[in-house]
């Protein structure tokens, strides 16, 4: 794409980013991003892309933004890669990862494509000290390139994982600046890539940007949208998928892209927050330009074998909700007590309740103003009960929802009558006893 069309892009776009949720922080460059949530905040970690005329990759510090709801976020610390061991201005100041042990805060940083330091601080914003004064993954560590690393953390140990192609692990001691262990090769079967979607090409069979987190017992090594499962966190891995198709994407959200299609430069990773699991990644949709991206956030599904359901990558993103946007899917709460998220019948996702008064909620509701009432997709084994209430289970009473048995295995609709709603609102979705592991609800939808 050239210049001038990015540019136009760009700026055609800017108003209709002010009013979506993706992308998390517009127009600002964020990108390489990792979310942490500490003390009940979210916190990305990201590269820096420094302006939207950039013709190739121009990065000179990395960020740190903040959120408590994944909709408002806001800038909290810069680091300098001249206040490092780097020592002077830098323009490649690539990706980052963050992690807490001991009472101290670790940001690791990506010299280019070469090295990895590690800055140490006293919050999750810093201020931030190199306790180093020199890289901790140097550029003759591994037959890889030392750069793009992550941080895993499991039963109070941490692993960082790091390479371009092959990827090595390594178990960090408990001081988090230094290496437990040789780095060890990570073995993927069959892997595939954004330059490998056949399977043959040997060079280059996966990408950059390792990513690990674990689910249900299970390891999931990812780069960018593509990912492997494993029994053990050193592996071997068996490829298994991508999460992004092309069925993946809301109109004006599947282009452009980078030149090896929309699967390519998906660098990110996945959280978990409020029992909801998230996938947070670059895109260069909004802006058209390949060297200035944005970072999204979609919600995450796992399918009863452990796979990961095609995540949907749109402007609504995650944490906020439009009433004149068809159906809000179950599964897509922003924080869930004692509600379980159940593949269904029809392809998709439920939800359900397994405790008495457990709830879920849906914050930031738009449009709302005209809405009186709200239909259900439901399945109920026998006569349930349900609440809808304003921001938590003890909230203002605004429906009272009453679902009938139904026999026939198909999910049914039904609509209650709803007051006082309004824009920006927060639905709370309380089940009560005759509910719990009795009512599947699919989908809801207000009118």
């Amino acid at each position: 794409m050239h210049l001038r069309f990015s540019l136009v892009v760009f700026f055609f776009l800017y108003a209709f980013s002010l009013y979506a949720q993706n992308p998390i922080v517009p127009n600002k460059g964020l990108n390489d991003p990792h979310i942490h949530i500490f003390n009940d905040t979210a916190y990305v970690y990201a590269s820096h892309d420094k302006s939207i005329e950039n013709n190739k990759f121009i990065m000179e510090d990395w960020w740190v933004w903040s959120s408590r709801d994944l909709v408002n976020w806001t800038k909290r610390s810069v680091l300098h890669p001249k206040d490092t061991y780097i020592g002077k201005d830098y323009s490649r100041c690539w990706a980052t990862d963050a992690a807490y042990n001991n009472g101290k805060y670790y940001w690791y940083f990506s010299e280019g494509n070469e090295q990895t330091g590690v800055v140490v601080g006293d919050s999750p914003v810093g201020p931030w000290k190199d306790p180093l004064g020199k890289p901790l993954l140097t550029s003759d560590l591994t037959p890889t390139h030392e750069y793009d690393m992550s941080i895993f953390e499991e039963n109070g140990e941490h692993y960082i994982f790091f390479g371009v192609w092959d990827y090595y692990v390594a178990k960090l001691n408990d001081d988090m600046i230094s290496l437990a262990e040789k780095p060890k090769k990570i073995i993927i079967n069959n892997p595939q890539g954004p330059y490998n979607r056949d399977g043959k090409n040997n060079v280059m069979p996966t990408d950059d940007k390792p990513f690990v987190h674990k689910y249900k017992g299970k390891y999931y090594l990812s780069w960018g949208c593509f990912y492997a499962i494993s029994d053990n966190l050193y592996g071997p891995y068996d490829y298994v998928d991508t999460i992004i198709k092309e069925s993946s994407f809301a109109k004006s959200y599947d282009s452009p892209t980078w030149p090896n299609g929309f699967l390519q430069g998906r660098h990110g990773s996945f959280f978990e927050w409020h029992n909801q699991s998230y996938f947070v990644y670059c895109d260069i949709s909004q802006t058209g330009n390949r060297w200035f991206r944005d970072s999204f956030i979609s919600y995450v599904h796992y399918k009863d074998n452990g796979e990961i359901a095609t995540i949907r990558v749109d402007g609504v993103g995650v944490g906020r909700y439009d009433a004149n946007n068809g159906a809000i899917e179950a599964e897509d709460f922003f924080k869930a007590n004692n509600v379980l998220k159940l593949e269904n019948v029809i392809g998709g996702f439920s939800i359900e309740s397994n405790k008495v008064n457990s709830f879920v909620t849906y914050p930031n509701i738009q449009n709302l103003d005209k809405k009186s009432s709200i239909e259900f997709e439901f399945l109920s084994k026998i006569d349930t009960e349900i609440e809808v209430r304003e921001s938590n289970p003890s909230g203002k009473l605004l429906a009272t929802c009453k679902f009938e048995s139904n026999n026939t295995k198909a999910f049914k609709t039904k609509s209650f009558n709803t007051k006082e709603l309004h824009n920006g609102q927060t639905i709370c979705l309380v089940f009560k006893a005759a509910s719990v592991e009795n009512l599947k609800i699919n989908r809801f939808r207000f009118k």
